[in-house]
């Protein structure tokens, strides 16, 4: 094996520069090329049912936002929804729920209907009633399978019918939802689906019955990109929601940082330019934990607590209003201690390696996007409970395995 010190200096300089003008340059366009996949990856999810079965009022609490919100589905009494359309989650926009026209009129045909709202378009299908389940929700499932596609059956408006009940002191809460769970179990089993992909939600009540539970089954069974974006798209109302947010993000905090250092010293790049890009980036981690004032005044709305007080509880500098500056002085702040860092990592990466030892490092853009997350899933706990007057509603949650950086590379 050659003695590096035989190497003259002009040779070094040779290979320093074969490296940056090759081997780095490929290696951030094959990054950029990923992130850009993740930040692209759409999902597309259909929300049919009956009319007046609250297909709207879904796609709204879906998004985290109520039916009176400027951004919001119409909603009424009467048939609002006569033809198929696209609603984006506002701090998600790749994730878009479609409200499709009701079914279950006399002329409904279950194929012509499916061919008419595009079937190929969707990832899966989310079935909504509001009352027992019927013929049309039977044939409707059935066509949805045999084109290979998911549906989950939703039972809209419990709360109603609790409140009927307890109107009528004719039965107990349990009761009442076990019944309304046979009747529509029974009714997807003549489909042959077992176990029936069932679900009891209020939509004027999200964090209640099972609309959480449904969102976690959709996290689990998608796969990818796609379940990357639904988990950064459900709603902040659990603990178990805002962990698998941060572990969401983790998971691509390595291509991250490496695309913003490398594409500093790239050809065409500045030393400058990872301010921005790591400005853009705590941007999206503030809406994607619900913390930026569009996200907190959407919340504020939905459960009429003031925009004052939940801003109150942002309290980390990533949460506060980004500057130049400010993202500056974040970097600075965490450069001090990454010397011993950086010679780590060049014994395991050496490219790497070689750009954490001058100007901003590979090491401070990691360390600084890692210390956001952190701080703002805190952020994001702390406005989830005061807008949900400090109730636990926290629901099992599961830990997600981030790949450790030699993996990735």
């Amino acid at each position: 094996m050659a003695n590096l010190r035989t190497i003259s200096e002009a040779e070094i300089q040779e290979m320093g520069s074969i490296l940056h003008s090759r081997v780095v340059t490929e290696v951030v366009a094959q990054i950029q090329d990923m992130l850009g996949r993740l930040k692209s990856t759409a999902l597309e999810i259909a929300v049919t049912g009956e009319p007046g079965s609250g297909k709207s009022s879904f796609v709204n609490a879906f998004r985290g936002l109520g039916d009176e919100d400027p951004e919001a589905a119409p909603t009424g009494v009467t048939e609002t929804t006569l033809e198929a359309k696209a609603y984006a989650h506002p701090g998600t926009p790749t994730v878009r729920l479609w409200d499709l026209p009701g079914i279950g009129t006399p002329s409904f045909e279950p194929q012509r209907y499916l061919e008419t709202v595009g079937l190929h378009r969707y990832d899966f299908f989310i079935i909504v009633a509001s009352e027992r389940f019927r013929e049309c929700h039977v044939v409707l499932a059935k066509c949805i399978e045999r084109a290979g596609k998911r549906f989950y059956f939703v039972r809209n408006k419990v709360d109603n019918d609790l409140e009927a009940t307890a109107r009528r002191r004719s039965g107990d809460a349990s009761a009442v939802l076990q019944q309304i769970r046979s009747d529509c179990e029974a009714g997807l089993r003549r489909c042959g689906i077992d176990p029936p992909p069932l679900f009891l939600i209020s939509c004027f009540h999200p964090q209640n019955f099972d609309f959480l539970l449904l969102q976690e089954t959709l996290a689990r069974e998608l796969e990818g990109h796609k379940r990357h974006v639904l988990l950064l798209a459900l709603p902040n109302f659990t603990s178990a929601a805002l962990e698998k947010k941060k572990q969401a993000l983790r998971g691509s905090l390595w291509r991250t940082a490496v695309a913003a250092c490398l594409g500093a010293v790239t050809p065409g790049g500045a030393a400058g330019s990872i301010v921005p890009l790591l400005m853009d980036t705590l941007r999206s981690y503030q809406q994607n934990f619900g913390v930026d004032g569009d996200s907190l005044r959407r919340l504020a709305g939905l459960t009429g607590k003031s925009y004052e007080e939940l801003r109150r509880e942002v309290r980390s500098t990533s949460g506060q209003e980004l500057s130049s500056q400010s993202v500056e002085r974040m970097l600075s702040q965490v450069a001090a201690g990454q010397q011993a860092l950086a010679r780590m990592l060049e014994s395991r990466i050496p490219v790497l390696g070689a750009v954490a030892s001058g100007g901003v490092s590979f090491v401070a853009s990691y360390y600084l996007l890692q210390t956001a997350i952190k701080d703002l899933s805190e952020d994001a706990e702390r406005v989830m409970h005061k807008a949900l007057n400090g109730s636990d509603l926290e629901r099992r949650g599961y830990q997600e395995d981030i790949p450790e950086p030699q993996e990735f590379f």
